[in-house]
This record gives structure tokens, C-alpha cells and sequence, in this order.
């Protein structure tokens, strides 16, 4: 007996399929005709092919800023997941203050990415900020304005500020789906902390820091306004990423083209590093 398939159903995903090529389709291709083709306005087109990707490619102003992209995302990703790790550990499981607890790491999450950018700008101001002036009563030469490393210093601390959060939240989830008895079958035999961690906690906690790990990489070496607001990608070009520099190419310096191949470059980058993360943690799951 031959079963009848019902095709009106894709009637209700038909808005989705519309939604996301108006969202996502359409303005890609458009920046794919960009890529390949110059124009100097009145909408008049000239077939360039290649010339721009060979351009960027070839260009240490985008070397120099995708340098500085996989460090600031490698250092987040080495302090934001083992302090997201230790905070979910010592978060209570039970009780009044796992709301609290809650309540408080979902805080941070909440504050739109250009009003955190605002709070650190005045926060590490020597003359109104409280934490510059602390640091200059103190006697710390401390000025995201002119120093390169308190700029990188400042937006790190910012970013680990404002998205451990989301670790810590993820982290919790895996912890609080593990079932008792695995706690009680340890506290048999006399297992420690440390044990516990390593063959119980850590485990069950694979997927959820797998999502972690490909989120907070993704964000992080997208990320544009909490720099671009604190420092301007300054002093210098100091920490000028990817993201402020394609903004600046783009709409500082209206080059449509070269500006439209990097960001199909960075897109593929990012895709990339984002494929290796998955298959590299999937596969030592897999193997364990």
C-alpha cells in the first residue's frame, strides 16, 4: 500500500521560507553582485571578477585586523568558559537562591550592546569613571584613550563582563539535568571533587558547552559596538576589528566592492572556524 503524502503543509512554512530570503537571501546576493562588479554611481555596473577578493586578500590593513579578531576571540573563549564553568559549579541547586542566582547572570544579557558600550566608556574615564579614577588614585597610568593594551584590556574585561553570563546559564542547564544518582553512586565510592568534575559533570556537560563555545567564538569575532563605542577601534588601529573596519571601508570610505568581498571573506572565515569547533568537540565526544 502505497502511503499519500500531504504537500499542502509546506503552505505553512511557506512565510518562514519568504521571511528568510527577504531577511537573509536576498540581501546576500546582493553583496555577492557587489563583489564582482564596480560602479561609480547611477547605478551603472562594470564587471571586475575576482580583483576585489585579490585586493583584500593581498591587503595588511585586513591581516592586521583578522590578527587581532582570533586573538581577542581566543582570549575570551580561555576566560570566559572556565569562569563560566567555576560560577555554575558554585551555584546552589536548590533552594531560594537558585532564582536569585538566576535572576542576577541573566542581568547582564538583558542590557543592549550599545548601552554596555556607553557604561564602560564613562566606567574607565580618568575623570568621571570610577573605575579610571579609582585606578589613577591608586596610582595605576591607566587611559583607554592613548594606551593600547588598557584599550584591550578594557574591552576584554567589558565583553567578559557582560556574556560569562550566558556560560554560566548554559553550564548550569547541563549540571541541573544530572540525575542524583550519579552523585550518590560517587559519594559511595568515596570519590572527590575533582573526580566528580571530571567523570560526571564535566561529561553531561559536553553538548551544552559545545554551544557555548560555538556561540560565544561566533559573537566574539563579530563583535562591533562595545568596541566601536568604548575605543572607535582606537588609539591607532589598535583594536580595529574586522567588523570596524569593514564598517569603516563600507560607509566611512564608500568602497562598495572591496567592502562587499571582505565581508563575504570574513563570513567564510568565521563559517570555517565555527565547522572546525564543532567537528574537533564532536569527535572527542564521539571518541569518549
Amino acid at each position: 500500500m502505497e502511503k499519500t503524502w500531504n504537500n499542502k503543509a509546506w503552505f505553512l512554512v511557506l512565510p518562514v521560507l519568504l521571511l528568510v530570503a527577504f531577511s537573509a537571501v536576498i540581501p546576500l546576493m546582493t553583496v555577492v553582485n557587489y563583489s564582482v562588479q564596480d560602479t561609480f554611481g547611477n547605478n551603472e555596473f562594470f564587471w571586475a571578477g575576482t580583483d576585489w577578493f585579490t585586493e583584500i586578500l593581498h591587503s595588511d590593513r585586513f591581516w592586521a585586523a583578522l590578527q587581532r579578531n582570533l586573538l581577542f576571540s581566543f582570549i575570551i573563549l580561555a576566560l570566559e568558559i572556565p569562569l563560566g564553568i567555576f560560577i555554575a559549579l558554585n551555584m546552589p541547586k536548590k533552594g531560594l537562591g537558585v532564582p536569585v542566582c538566576l535572576v542576577l547572570m541573566s542581568l547582564p544579557l538583558l542590557i543592549p550592546w550599545n548601552v554596555v558600550g556607553t557604561i564602560w566608556q564613562v566606567f574607565g574615564r580618568v575623570d568621571i569613571g570610577l573605575l579610571g579614577h579609582t585606578l589613577e588614585a591608586l596610582g595605576l597610568d591607566y587611559n583607554y584613550v592613548r594606551d593600547p593594551l588598557d584599550a584591550w584590556i578594557t574591552v576584554i574585561v567589558m565583553d567578559v563582563w557582560h556574556w560569562t553570563s550566558l556560560v554560566v546559564l548554559l553550564c548550569y542547564a547541563g549540571l541541573v539535568s544530572i540525575p542524583d544518582a550519579y552523585y550518590q553512586a560517587a559519594k559511595i565510592d568515596g570519590a572527590s571533587r575533582w573526580a566528580v568534575f571530571r567523570y560526571i559533570q564535566l561529561p553531561k556537560m559536553k553538548r551544552v558547552l559545545l554551544i557555548a563555545v560555538l556561540l560565544r567564538f561566533m559573537d566574539s569575532f563579530m563583535i562591533y559596538t562595545e568596541p566601536f563605542v568604548v575605543t572607535g577601534g582606537g588609539p591607532g588601529n589598535s583594536t580595529t576589528f574586522l567588523s570596524i573596519d569593514l564598517v569603516k571601508m563600507a560607509v566611512g570610505q564608500f568602497d562598495l566592492g572591496p567592502a562587499a568581498a571582505m565581508s563575504i571573506i570574513y563570513f567564510l572565515i568565521i563559517l570555517l572556524m565555527s565547522w572546525i569547533f564543532y567537528t574537533v568537540m564532536t569527535s572527542s565526544d564521539a571518541d569518549n
